[in-house]
């Protein structure tokens, strides 16, 4: 009982510390200019106002930004999971299925164990002639190898059985592929999905290197950019206007809610798959 307490009270503590910051970055988002200047705003808002959300509806580079990294996710996700689904399923079967398993486990292991270095992964995908374009921010990282790992191991605890009674009926491997094993892999394709998601979501630095002209910037980029630095020079006579009622905190703050917003909604729905597909493969037997 003792240990219990001592459980729910550590995990109810770390719980809040990591939701503390979100409701502060709320509680500014919705504060007036002066609250915020001021450090009154906790986790309640103060002076509540919808001048800083309004400000982000009219703002063009953010709405730009937040469409680029849209259509980064809805490019990089199914082209991560399709290419994990290819590469996985060879990787899973045995040494007679498939001779050169040992060698391409290797070729795949080694990428994650070593990288050549920034400057070599610039000037590669500058020579291949992705520079500046949405491919830059999808290609490069098409293959996780992480989470083909993940889809490896829930193949291999497939039932043999399953396969062999496919192969009995004249089934062959591509039948086998998406007929048996992904419908029966919702728990790690949901996982994957998820990583995939958040990555390219999240994803900030390969936009400011990859991206020469800032209208190009995925979400992040474009808010990594304004939550270090504002070029005065961008600011215009409306901005002005408007920021004697919201300020910079406030806006940044609404700014950094709303690009939390996908993330949000999309997670409650794959975050029962979580916990299963990661630990999928585990347990033999």
């Amino acid at each position: 009982m003792i240990f219990l307490i001592f459980n729910y009270a550590f995990l109810f503590i770390l719980a809040a510390l990591c939701i503390f910051p979100v409701l502060h970055v709320l509680a500014l988002s919705f504060s007036s200019s002066t609250a915020a200047s001021s450090g009154r705003v906790v986790i309640i808002p103060v002076e509540f106002t919808l001048k800083s959300y309004e400000y982000v509806v009219q703002n063009s580079s953010f709405l730009r930004a937040f469409c680029i990294s849209l259509y980064r996710v809805a490019l990089g996700v199914p082209i991560n999971i399709l290419m994990t689904i290819m590469v996985a399923y060879p990787l899973s079967r045995t040494k007679a299925q498939f001779r050169a398993k040992g060698y391409f486990t290797w070729f795949f292991l080694i990428t994650i164990l070593f990288g050549g270095g920034l400057i070599p992964w610039y000037m590669v995908i500058n020579e291949t002639g992705l520079l500046d374009s949405i491919w830059a921010l999808v290609i490069p990282g098409a293959v996780p190898v992480f989470n083909i790992i993940l889809l490896i191991n829930y193949f291999r605890s497939i039932p043999a059985e399953l396969e062999e009674a496919a192969y009995m009926d004249g089934a062959g491997h591509w039948r086998i592929l998406w007929s048996i094993f992904l419908p029966i892999s919702i728990p790690t394709l949901a996982t994957i999905t998820l990583f995939s998601l958040l990555n390219h979501w999240n994803s900030w630095f390969d936009g400011l290197i990859l991206m020469n002209n800032t209208d190009k910037y995925p979400l992040q980029s474009y808010l990594q950019t304004i939550v270090i630095n504002r070029d005065p020079n961008t600011i215009t006579v409306r901005d002005l206007d408007l920021l004697k009622i919201v300020n910079e905190r406030t806006t940044k703050s609404a700014q950094l809610f709303v690009a939390m917003i996908p993330i949000i909604c999309v997670y409650p729905f794959l975050q029962k798959y979580f916990t299963t597909g990661l630990v999928v493969g585990s347990i033999k037997g």
